[in-house]
């Protein structure tokens, strides 16, 4: 790892332009066959009903909180609302400010879409040599600047720097479509040496899938949660934090941390083969315990009907 030199060198994006690469933000701003773009539409249109009770100065937020009384465009409104974070607080008093405001933010998108496309080619192009994926959900302008600065401060860790390691950043790369975007995640999960798992204040469906799949696949999972009560959700109760691995049929489970500090070590150890555990016997089987984070990652059950259903089934071919 360490001969194979530096990674492909990526397009930078700025932290706080990075949220507009978010398929939110693309179906807001797309303009199909040159026609004006639903938030624009629906900025002009908000606008027009402003001026219609009086008009005057007001900000793109007090627009967005007028339409919501009228119920317009409701089911999208939350979608257009992230995507103009940049400039809700700006006062327009004219169409022609409205559209000044929006195609400020439209430079920002399209710069910053063009960026992470191409960052996307440069991951395809290095999945062969893939060593982490990170698997996250970013709801809003927060979770990419706090995602941007876990990855800066983990992967550019002086005890990390030497092993040149390659990682798939979520706030840098987007693709054409969702659907797109599903296979090339699947492709880096199934890629990657290691998963590192970024709980956020809520779960979702992503992020845990991925999660899953690498369990599957045997691989060292890595579950990051910024406050205790979510580390103990994960290592204890969580059921994707042990699971089976397809192809052998072993159980896997993740190690579960609240530290920065300790994702750094795990992937030290990891690629430099330092990994330490100790084998604990309990009341209900044996578990295979990695000693930094306490949390078991091989075990076997004391159960022994479970033990010899679970192995006279799992090699059965059906």
């Amino acid at each position: 790892m360490a001969r194979r030199g530096p990674a492909i060198p990526l397009i930078n994006i700025a932290k706080d332009s990075r949220y507009l690469i978010s398929e939110m933000a693309c179906k807001s701003y797309a303009a199909v066959d040159g026609r004006q773009s639903d938030l624009a539409a629906f900025l002009l249109e908000a606008f027009s009903a402003h001026s219609a009770t009086g008009g005057g100065k007001v900000t793109i937020r007090k627009l967005f909180d007028k339409a919501s009384s009228e119920q317009k465009n409701k089911d999208r409104q939350a979608e257009f609302l992230y995507s103009v974070d940049d400039i809700l607080d700006e006062e327009v008093e004219s169409v022609g400010q409205i559209n000044e405001k929006y195609e400020s933010v439209v430079n920002l998108f399209e710069k910053a879409r063009r960026g992470a496309l191409k960052n996307t080619e440069y991951f395809l192009s290095m999945v062969n040599d893939l060593d982490i994926y990170v698997a996250t959900s970013m709801r809003d302008r927060s979770d990419f600047r706090k995602m941007a600065d876990f990855c800066e401060k983990v992967f550019r860790a002086p005890s990390l720097k030497r092993l040149s390691l390659r990682y798939f950043d979520p706030t840098v790369s987007a693709a054409e479509g969702h659907e797109d975007k599903g296979l090339i995640e699947c492709l880096m999960v199934k890629s990657a040496k290691v998963l590192v798992y970024c709980a956020g204040s809520k779960d979702s469906f992503g992020k845990d899938a991925e999660a899953a799949m690498a369990l599957s696949l045997g691989k060292p999972v890595i579950f990051y949660c910024d406050e205790d009560k979510r580390q103990r959700f994960f290592s204890e109760i969580h059921p994707l934090s042990r699971l089976i691995e397809f192809e052998t049929g072993v159980a896997v489970g993740a190690m579960v941390t609240s530290s920065q500090d300790e994702v750094v070590a795990l992937l030290g150890r990891i690629f430099e083969n330092k990994m330490e555990y100790e084998l604990k016997q309990r009341a209900t089987g044996l578990r295979l315990v990695e000693k930094l984070t306490g949390c078991t990652v091989r075990l076997q059950t004391r159960n022994s009907l479970l033990r010899e259903t679970f192995w006279n089934y799992y090699h059965k071919k059906v």
